[in-house]
């Protein structure tokens, strides 16, 4: 597995992420540890989690598998901003809540310190000037090492940008937001606000669930069983079978499989590998449910489609742009 360095950063991280939403939900501690060992075997030394997964429990397999280890080999990422209990001040993005919740998230953890710290989702509540001095206090103290976002509209990650280079405090680094080849949506303002300012991109979802796995096909006529396509659709969920049920998911799928054969890998390595080859991305985050699934996830990294394969694949998941952006395009012309 290669590595990049996570935007402008000296950091370097595993061109795949290992994401921990799974640990302790789907995933029992053995699995988890297992998935852990295996990532780690194939290069890998990038970790995504969150304080609200499993509510709580995630990091704190994550913390116990750190022990065995050696802390300084990995680059941890964990998230702020959703409930952790039932006070009024027990959500969102305000100094004492995120104070709060990092030293909850190191005990959790069992570590000293946390490399990327994120916010997990835009917070209309509270000041942004209130969360961006509160994370750069966190920097400074050495508790938390960088800071970056995830779930933010592009303005609201462009102000974010400006405020911090304003008042000289820690910028964000990276973005966390949902890419895959069924949701390019960022491509109009998160991406290319992401390559302007130098943040690195870390898209969570890379196979929407299981859609770009290789388990849907064109013909199905309703999810795979106990799946998380089959949950999503009970719960409402974005993924839901509902929401992806239509041509232009099966016209993706159609050519994915296609190039799948083409180049002797799975669908899913040829989903994650597409990611892996656009301009600004740093590190899919991969999240399994098993350890199968992980070592197929990981058969991503060590090769690339050729640009015919991009193309095909990027024509095949374009969607109309809308207002303003396809003005802007029509009326820019052609780049010089």
């Amino acid at each position: 597995m290669d590595y990049r360095y996570l935007g402008d950063t000296g950091l370097k991280v595993s061109e795949l992420c290992l994401g921990a939403m799974t640990f302790g939900r789907e995933a029992d501690e053995a699995t988890s540890f297992a998935m852990l060992n295996a990532f780690v075997e194939a290069g890998g030394n990038f970790i995504d989690t969150a304080n609200v997964y499993t509510a709580g429990a995630s990091e704190e397999i994550t913390g116990r598998w750190l022990q065995q280890k050696t802390r300084d080999d990995f680059v941890v990422a964990t998230k702020v901003r959703f409930p952790m209990g039932k006070g009024p001040n027990d959500i969102g993005l305000s100094r004492k809540h995120i104070l709060k919740s990092v030293e909850d998230s190191l005990r959790r953890l069992q570590t000293d310190y946390i490399d990327l710290y994120q916010v997990h989702c835009w917070d209309p509540g509270t000041p942004l000037e209130e969360t961006l001095s509160t994370l750069d206090g966190l920097v400074k103290s050495g508790k938390v090492r960088y800071i970056g976002a995830s779930n933010y509209a592009g303005w609201q990650l462009q102000k974010a940008v400006d405020m911090s280079r304003v008042n000289g405090w820690e910028p964000f680094v990276c973005l966390q937001p949902l890419y895959n080849l069924l949701d390019r949506a960022l491509e109009w303002e998160l991406l290319p606000v992401c390559r302007n300012e130098g943040l690195g991109v870390i898209p969570w979802s890379p196979l929407r669930g299981g859609w770009l796995s290789g388990k849907y096909h064109r013909g199905m006529e309703a999810p795979v069983a106990n799946t998380r396509i089959d949950l999503a659709q009970k719960e409402g969920w974005s993924e839901s079978w509902d929401a992806y049920n239509n041509e232009h998911t099966w016209g993706v799928l159609d050519v994915l499989f296609a190039i799948a054969e083409e180049t002797n890998h799975s669908p899913a390595q040829v989903a994650l590998n597409w990611l892996l080859c656009q301009e600004g991305v740093t590190a899919p985050i991969i999240g399994a449910r098993s350890l199968k699934h992980l070592i197929d996830n990981v058969g991503a990294a060590g090769w690339a489609l050729d640009d015919e394969q991009v193309e095909r694949l990027g024509e095949a998941s374009s969607r109309t742009l809308p207002y303003p952006y396809d003005f802007i395009t029509r009326a820019q012309g052609p780049r010089l």
